[in-house]
């Protein structure tokens, strides 16, 4: 009776987790997006006459800002089932208290690394405007840079490494019996590994946020949502290199300047 009565607190404290970890991420994620949402509407209410050129450090900052906003808003979802899977062998590791804050910490290492892709994109971003290949809203003007990135991304799709880092999304607990390291400092390793698996699955697909504007929410949501179907449907891997197989088609069409599908 003990042990029942011990097995029943675990499980409602594991309930408890779940639910607080969930209140917070998707707390998180509507932040992100409220915020893309307001920068969105502040640039379209603006005239173009009203905007002007912003100093060099100021505009490398916006943009800097927007993309590691864009990246806790469109990856936040998909990480959620292995941050919960966290939170639950966290909780099952100590002999009392819960998982907190090593769940954030692991959160945080996992956000660490989009972080550091945003720095790289917004680097890309502005190297890409300095040659005039992209519009004001941040769209490919250039038909060869369009279809060099539909054909990356399409190509990256069927590669054996983007299997392997998809394989480790899904089924992220293979990973975590193999890679526990207890602590705050092994919660943020555990975190920037699990994000780095994360980045190889899902680079090419956010530079095609170049393709369809950076700043079209729609098309940002649209990607988002691939992604979160590639990384937790049943179907994702079949769904990935469909994708994939359009996009490698689309990219040498691009090229040739014919319009697209």
């Amino acid at each position: 009776m003990a042990a029942a009565h011990v097995d029943a607190a675990v499980v409602a404290l594991l309930r408890r987790d779940r639910r607080l970890v969930l209140a917070g991420l998707a707390g998180l994620t509507a932040l992100a997006w409220l915020y893309l949402l307001w920068d969105a509407a502040s640039m379209a209410a603006m005239a173009p006459a009203e905007r002007g050129p912003l100093p060099a450090l100021g505009h490398a900052g916006l943009t800097f800002l927007m993309w590691a906003v864009m990246m806790v808003g469109m990856m936040v979802p998909s990480a959620a089932p292995a941050v919960l899977l966290y939170a639950s062998l966290a909780r099952r590791t100590r002999e009392r208290g819960g998982p907190f804050p090593g769940v954030w910490v692991f959160a945080l290492g996992y956000l660490a690394v989009w972080t550091g892709f945003s720095a790289l994109a917004t680097g890309l971003q502005l190297a890409l405007e300095r040659a005039a290949l992209l519009s004001p809203m941040a769209v490919a003007e250039s038909r060869p840079l369009a279809g060099l990135l539909l054909a990356c991304a399409g190509v990256w799709q069927w590669l054996p490494v983007k299997s392997a880092c998809l394989r480790r999304c899904r089924a992220p607990l293979p990973f975590f019996l193999t890679r526990w390291r207890a602590g705050a400092r092994g919660a943020f390793a555990m975190g920037v590994e699990h994000g780095l698996f994360c980045l190889g699955c899902c680079w090419t697909l956010m530079l095609l946020l170049f393709v369809g504007g950076v700043m079209n929410l729609v098309w940002v949501a649209l990607i988002a949502g691939f992604v979160l179907v590639e990384k937790l449907a049943p179907f994702g891997p079949v769904t990935g290199r469909i994708a994939g197989a359009f996009l490698a088609v689309s990219g040498p069409w691009a090229l040739l300047g014919l319009p697209l599908p």
